[in-house]
């Protein structure tokens, strides 16, 4: 994510970190940008989520983004969806509740699961050393994969260079339907040299989920996504979710991604790319409900067993100043009513997510169909929004989700 050429916003990477380099805008948009009319749809009474709806609210018209939506699941399963602005800058047709989009690197968690799973069965040791799985695959430069174990790639404690930091982003918006292989993205950050000694300090990088994927498909011999799709869609009935190979096509009802080029440019439809440059980083797609989904079962411990969740949830502080911490694929974040939530945000062109749950069985996923050209606040935005509705309208009764 954006912040000075391949920074990441908050420190939690996706594609939109490569749009400084590619000259997109990180000041927020200019007064004349394209007018859209504010919608808002809900399973619920217009009094509920009174400060979550404004804040859908500044996201598409203070920040820039065309559209904005909040999925929030209470503890009973209820489901309220809150949208503001529009799907479509050309029709202005609102943005939809049942919507899909692309949802960046909340792939990740996604990604770490399986890879946990077949840690459960024996299959991969978390501490072994990524060599075991991918024989000379990680060398060169100071990179070497007999000193990484598979634990410091999920975690971002492997010191592996960040893929996103090395990309040319203006071959991915020349070309947005090319096919990129992950071993080529994998050489890309390997010709660098790495960050830290591994296990020494921590930096997020997409190569370690590339590396992942990588490994799923060596040990069971299928893609990283078959295996998803196996494992966790297929059994949780996510019928809105996916993880596309090359397909450029979201399925079903989705609002259009956008990118904004310049600081006073006209926005650009970026809806159709080629998931493969993100791979098993963030190439997936998903609905706000079924995010929400997700997260619960995760979380309640229906995914993982109980020695790998423990895993999973085992953190290290990420040196930010919000008091974030990073386990194996999810992170831990304060908030402000209290205890701790378990969460993502993600990125890739055209949109921009954030999600998170309590342990008590909220969740909430946000999205706006914007980026990169979005500003800082647009970010800030969408993690106040999940925060928000984690905190607002709590039943009675109920505190807040506690870290473990």
């Amino acid at each position: 994510m954006i912040q000075y050429v391949i920074k990441h916003k908050h420190a939690t990477g996706g594609l939109l970190a490569l749009a400084a380099v590619a000259g997109v805008a990180l000041s927020a948009p200019p007064d004349d940008a394209t007018p859209r009319r504010n919608t808002a749809a809900a399973a619920a009474s217009t009094a509920d989520h009174p400060r979550l709806r404004a804040l859908l609210h500044r996201l598409t018209t203070v920040d820039g983004a065309p559209g904005a939506l909040a999925a929030v699941q209470d503890r009973r399963g209820g489901t309220t969806v809150l949208t503001s602005g529009v799907a479509d800058v050309r029709s202005q047709a609102p943005v939809r509740p049942d919507s899909r989009f692309r949802i960046g690197s909340l792939t990740k968690p996604f990604v770490a699961t399986v890879v946990l799973q077949l840690v459960g069965e024996r299959r991969v040791a978390l501490d072994a050393p990524v060599e075991r799985y991918l024989p000379g695959v990680v060398r060169g430069h100071g990179n070497d994969g007999r000193k990484i174990t598979v634990r410091q790639l999920l975690q971002h404690t492997s010191g592996v260079p960040d893929v996103l930091d090395h990309l040319r982003p203006q071959d991915v918006l020349d070309d947005p339907l090319a096919h990129h292989d992950a071993r080529d993205l994998v050489d890309i950050a390997l010709a660098h040299p790495p960050t830290f000694a591994p296990g020494t300090g921590w930096s997020y990088s997409s190569t370690g989920y590339l590396l992942a994927g990588m490994i799923i498909e060596r040990v069971t011999g299928h893609s990283y996504r078959d295996e998803i799709r196996r494992r966790v869609i297929t059994p949780l009935g996510l019928r809105g979710t996916s993880a596309p190979g090359d397909s450029p096509a979201i399925p079903g009802p989705h609002p259009r991604g956008y990118v904004r080029p310049g600081p006073k440019a006209p926005l650009r439809d970026i809806t159709a790319i080629n998931p493969s440059v993100a791979g098993a980083g963030g190439a997936m797609i998903s609905s706000g409900g079924d995010h929400n989904r997700f997260l619960s079962a995760l979380t309640r411990g229906r995914l993982l067993r109980r020695a790998q969740l423990r895993q999973m949830m085992n953190t290290r502080p990420t040196g930010d100043a919000d008091g974030r911490a990073y386990g194996l694929g999810l992170e831990s974040r304060p908030l402000p009513c209290g205890g701790r939530y378990w969460g993502h945000t993600g990125d890739i062109f055209g949109y921009e997510t954030a999600a998170g749950a309590t342990l008590d069985g909220r969740q909430a996923t946000a999205m706006a169909n914007l980026g990169p050209g979005s500003s800082d606040a647009q970010s800030d935005d969408l993690q106040a929004a999940v925060e928000t509705a984690l905190c607002e309208r709590r039943p009675h009764g109920a505190g807040p989700g506690g870290d473990r």
